[in-house]
């Protein structure tokens, strides 16, 4: 079964834009497990814009599902999950000041670094993921780095969707391949929605888990929290 995990960010950014508590995002985040998501997703960046560090902290001990943290792994992000330890670190090659992640990790370029942190990360005994596109040879590198799973960032089947969903998925049914032949678990997620996302898991069920956020918050806004998420898990069976 492919887990949903949750991204609560948008939930974050909602709350911040007033500065109050309102969406609280530790409510929120237990509401989406009480209504069926297996997971809880957060992405804090350094400028703290949506998720902050103390929500990190404060969600910790509250959840009850699996807990994924997002992130480029500075000192300071390696530090906080060190300190946490939720069940799942996805490495994504973010700078700063980056809207939203945009591009997988250059894992050949980068291969000695991933090494260093996926062998932190292992040690401490947290599962991990490493953002990748569907490139072969970065999958490949991926596994060489010695990561768990590689989450496949999906924004360009998204985009190429709704003008022919079985080119679309193509290239990520390939990967996908290659990543189960590799041993290597395998997540998904950006800009999967409930328009597309039933076709991705068709080609791949072997999908472990998607990472939802942006286009979930914006269905909520529509069909209530509950039903959406029920509605995603739907699109996953």
């Amino acid at each position: 079964m492919t887990k949903l995990s949750v991204n609560i960010n948008k939930v974050a950014t909602l709350r911040n834009a007033r500065g109050g508590d309102m969406p609280n995002v530790l409510k929120v985040a237990l509401d989406c497990e009480r209504f069926g998501a297996d997971g809880i997703t957060v992405h804090p960046r350094p400028d703290e814009r949506h998720i902050r560090r103390k929500d990190v902290y404060d969600l910790r001990p509250l959840l009850h599902t699996e807990f994924n943290i997002e992130g480029y792994p500075s000192k300071d992000f390696m530090d906080m999950v060190l300190k946490v330890k939720p069940h799942q670190v996805t490495l994504v090659p973010d700078s700063p000041t980056q809207l939203t992640s945009n591009a997988g990790w250059d894992t050949k370029l980068h291969c000695s670094f991933l090494s260093e942190v996926l062998e932190v990360l292992n040690h401490a005994g947290i599962r991990t993921s490493v953002f990748v596109s569907t490139d072969p040879e970065m999958i490949e590198y991926a596994a060489k780095a010695g990561t768990d799973r590689v989450e496949l960032y999906t924004e360009p089947y998204a985009s190429a969707y709704a003008k022919d969903p079985e080119a679309a998925v193509a290239p990520f049914v390939e990967a996908a391949k290659v990543a189960r032949k590799l041993g290597l678990g395998l997540n998904a997620g950006h800009d999967l929605s409930l328009q597309n996302l039933h076709c991705f898991y068709q080609n791949i069920p072997w999908l472990d888990e998607v990472s939802i956020g942006h286009a979930l918050i914006c269905d909520a806004l529509y069909l209530g929290l509950e039903r959406t998420i029920q509605e995603y898990k739907n699109c996953l069976h």
